[in-house]
């Protein structure tokens, strides 16, 4: 054993009192460090804390409940802490402190203690996977999400409505997400509108059981863009496999589904018959067209009233509208077109469409020059 204080090694046997003022100071800088993280909030897109729909509600309010009571138990034990530093801490020519093992009191208090604060908890929680699961609310839009590598795609069963990556809803009505993946185990999450949700494929089921999906039901309550992203990783380019929820009016959602009904008749007029975007040109849209339902893209792809009807890969239809393109990786541009069908791989690695140079999907490449690469842009940007 040690005689003296002074032969212990540097740091051990100090009076707690010398060290106070440090700690006051790593604690002052933890405090300023925390009120300077806190000054860094924003809006963000992709924020789980600003719930747009009565099923995120539920959940943002179970998550205060349990941030609450977080903060409460942390607090009593900096308080306890705090106050047996102080009470207890060694004093210069103090006398030994009693010596005691074992309080029955305290025992049962910390025992009691942290079980109400369990049932505190768990009895919010239940109420809140109840209310998550229940079945499809009355008079429901019923919207099937399927999962692919890396894309989103969302069908309208009511309607002949097929798209892709960007998934339209009226505000105000019951929607029910039918949820299921074409390859293996995705997950849907848009954080602004509620929790995650697994995408599993299909399994085979005994003759007359209906295949099992997963539910996703909620209400949304405010109009606007949501952004979404896979929450399972799938391979390679899983953290590209975004999603958008475009949230409108009842009116302006009926719009749209008019417009995906007609936007493309059984005979395509010419290019030079329609209104056009601007920085467009007629004879290269032309073009374009021919190239593109001549290739092997129409075995993937559907463009509504064409002879493009693959099921396959994302339907084209009203692709000029949509903001994004490579599930949601690149801007929707006739550049940033002809760099997707140029070299799909080099934006998306592990992307199944073949580029002009590199076969993708059991399919060869294309070997597109620059010039028709440019026309199909074209082509695929006027689809509105």
């Amino acid at each position: 054993m040690f005689s003296n204080r002074d032969s212990l090694p540097i740091g051990q046997g100090q009076p707690v009192t010398s060290r106070l003022p440090s700690l006051l100071r790593v604690l002052a800088t933890l405090v300023v460090a925390a009120l300077l993280v806190g000054a860094c909030g924003g809006e963000y897109p992709q924020s789980s804390i600003d719930p747009k729909t009565d099923f995120a509600e539920t959940i943002h309010h179970l998550y205060r409940l349990v941030f609450i009571w977080s903060m409460v138990i942390l607090g009593l034990v900096w308080a306890v802490l705090a106050y047996v530093l102080v009470r207890f801490r060694e004093r210069p020519g103090g006398a030994r402190p009693r010596q005691t093992h074992g309080n029955l009191r305290m025992e049962i208090a910390w025992t009691i203690g942290p079980a109400l604060i369990v049932v505190a908890i768990a009895v919010p929680t239940i109420h809140a996977v109840f209310t998550t699961q229940q079945g499809d609310p009355e008079g429901a839009m019923v919207v099937d999400v399927i999962g692919h590598q890396f894309w989103w795609e969302f069908r309208y069963p009511d309607t002949d409505v097929v798209t892709a990556n960007e998934l339209h809803l009226p505000v105000g009505r019951p929607v029910s997400l039918r949820i299921h993946s074409a390859d293996v185990i995705h997950s849907f999450w848009v954080p602004m509108l509620g929790g995650k949700r697994d995408a599993n494929p299909l399994v085979v089921r005994p003759e007359g059981d209906p295949p099992k999906y997963n539910w996703l039901h909620f209400t949304v309550r405010e109009p606007g863009e949501y952004m979404g992203q896979c929450a399972e990783f799938c391979g390679s380019s899983h953290s590209l496999m975004g999603m958008r929820v475009i949230a409108e009016s009842p009116g302006e959602f009926e719009a749209w589904l008019d417009d995906w009904r007609t936007s493309a008749p059984t005979e395509e007029p010419s290019p030079t018959a329609q209104e056009l975007p601007a920085g467009l040109d007629s004879a290269l849209v032309e073009q374009g067209r021919e190239i593109f339902h001549s290739q092997t893209c129409v075995a993937c792809h559907s463009i509504q009233g064409t002879n493009a009807q693959g099921q396959v890969a994302p339907n084209l239809t009203l692709l000029g509208r949509r903001t994004t393109i490579a599930a949601g990786w690149l801007d929707n541009s006739v550049e940033d077109l002809q760099r997707w069908i140029h070299a799909p791989r080099d934006v998306k690695p592990g992307a199944l469409m073949p580029g002009v140079g590199e076969e993708g999907g059991n399919w060869p490449a294309t070997g597109l020059t620059d010039e028709q690469v440019r026309a199909v842009a074209q082509y695929l940007f006027s689809l509105r």
